[in-house]
């Protein structure tokens, strides 16, 4: 996998692929040690994914919020100069 086509990933998949690992340790009767650790290795990796894309969402609504909370002022200013 490209380090774009990792970006791509969104959230929606990622709780896919994390419920299909919660599903896999729920099915098994005795859990291969290695199998099981190789599927914590890659839930946490989605994990760590996961929280870097909200905290990115996260600053992208702060930063919009914060734009229009700059243009709101000038708004009113100019409605009330044109009334």
């Amino acid at each position: 996998m490209t380090a774009k086509q990792k970006k791509e990933i969104n959230l929606n998949e990622n709780l896919k692929k994390l419920a299909e690992i919660s599903a896999w340790f729920n099915s098994q009767k005795e859990i291969d040690l290695e199998a099981g650790l190789d599927k914590v290795k890659e839930a946490a990796a989605l994990i760590k994914e996961s929280k870097e894309k909200l905290n990115n969402l996260e600053n992208e609504f702060k930063e919009i919020e914060k734009e229009f909370a700059e243009e709101e002022p000038k708004d009113a200013l100019k409605e009330n100069l044109l009334m």
